[in-house]
């Protein structure tokens, strides 16, 4: 199979983020897999950073041996960008010339897009992610018959752009990491001429220490841990609403454990009960997956959701929102947790999981077993290797 090519907005050694991490991952399990590959990515360090800032030196390194290729990032207007991302964010319908802009203003490099049509031939496949930036529509456009996407797809304002309908339409493949997730994609897009297939993530194992974590954070109470970016956009917000109101009803000993990036407020009347570790090691994640009595995952946009996984590794019962397709498919399908629609659903569930540990035992049980089944390394590694020797034309070894 010829070289393959990842394209993303950004990448670095300490990269955050969903798609990110995905990337980092898959990639460093198909390269020690024997699968030659780049990352071509832009000079911007982050998704949280300006997008038209090259902070990256222009060119080439390696990161974990693969190397990643640097193009400048353009310049872009961001005010433009972020009155059209206001009315997208309240659910107003953008027209074709204000998709336009939006999209020309979004991160985008004029000189990787050259470098793709250039370098067409050096790669077997372009393959891109996440679906709604600019180095994914534009760099799709100039790989042709070789893009593939890895979307990371959810029923979000951007989703229904026309623009993505038309360009990702036309694309080689698209790999999806749920059946939820390929299912809305074929409602938003006409896909029957693109080769399609649901392949997960994989998960790395590695044991957390309940003891260690509770004694270097000196939190001895039963806790909910929540672990990802603390905004609005995740609903840690309404998270935050629901353990208050639930901490005024119940009088309970529960605590909140939150551990990521981000800033959000917390109620006055639970300060005390709510602690924000921010960011953690990855060692300290773990132990705290371990430790905790229930996992929250309260986001309503998940393409995949990797933190409800590693928290089934640890063995733990997770609460998912209902209003989330893919984790709620998950959950049911695994017997691994429980998912909530409102405050007394959540409450509920809460109550059930706290009361009753043969219950909670055996989810976490359940849950670990899933991932086993479906989303450790190895397995997940030869399903990809497979995909993409069949659209570079190569027959599987």
């Amino acid at each position: 199979m010829k070289k393959l090519a990842f394209v993303i907005p950004w990448f670095s050694k300490e990269i955050s983020g969903g798609a990110e991490i995905a990337l980092r991952d898959l990639t460093q399990h198909l390269a020690a897999d024997g699968v030659e590959l780049e990352i071509l990515t832009t000079c911007v360090k982050a998704f949280t950073s300006d997008w038209g800032t090259n902070y990256f030196p222009l060119g080439t390194e390696k990161i974990n041996g693969i190397t990643v290729r640097r193009f400048w990032a353009d310049a872009r207007a961001p005010k433009a960008f972020g009155a059209l991302n206001v009315k997208l964010m309240a659910g107003t319908r953008l027209n074709r010339d204000e998709e336009t802009v939006f999209l020309n203003q979004m991160v985008n490099s004029d000189d990787l897009y050259d470098y793709i049509r250039l370098h067409h031939e050096d790669y077997g496949l372009f393959v891109f992610i996440p679906y709604m930036f600019g180095t994914t529509y534009f760099g799709a456009a100039a790989a042709g018959d070789k893009a593939v996407l890895i979307p990371c797809f959810h029923d979000e304002a951007y989703a229904h752009m026309r623009c993505f309908e038309y360009r990702y339409s036309r694309v080689k493949g698209m790999a999806f990491l749920s059946a939820p997730e390929s299912e809305f994609a074929h409602s938003l897009c006409n896909l029957t001429s693109v080769r399609t297939e649901v392949l997960g993530l994989g998960v790395e194992e590695i044991p957390g220490d309940e003891g260690r974590f509770r004694q270097k954070y000196g939190i001895q109470a039963p806790f909910i841990l929540y672990a990802g970016r603390k905004e609005t956009g995740k609903k840690v917000d309404l998270l935050l609403r629901h353990f208050a109101r639930y901490k005024l009803e119940s009088h309970s000993p529960l605590k909140l454990v939150l551990i990521g990036g981000g800033q959000i407020e917390i109620p006055d009347e639970v300060a005390e009960d709510v602690m924000d570790l921010g960011f953690v090691s990855r060692q300290d994640k773990y132990d705290a997956y371990a430790a905790a009595t229930i996992f929250c995952q309260p986001s309503w946009y998940e393409s995949f959701s990797i933190v409800i996984m590693e928290s089934w590794l640890a063995k733990r019962p997770v609460l998912v929102s209902g209003q989330c397709a893919v984790t709620r498919d998950f959950v049911c399908r695994s017997g691994g947790g429980l998912y909530f629609e409102d405050y007394p659903t959540f409450a509920g569930a809460v109550e059930r999981l706290m009361h009753d540990p043969d219950l909670a035992k055996q989810m976490g049980e359940n849950g670990h077993a899933f991932v086993h089944e479906n989303f450790v390394w190895s397995k997940v590694t030869e399903r990809y290797r497979r995909f993409f020797e069949e659209l570079c034309g190569n027959s599987p070894e």
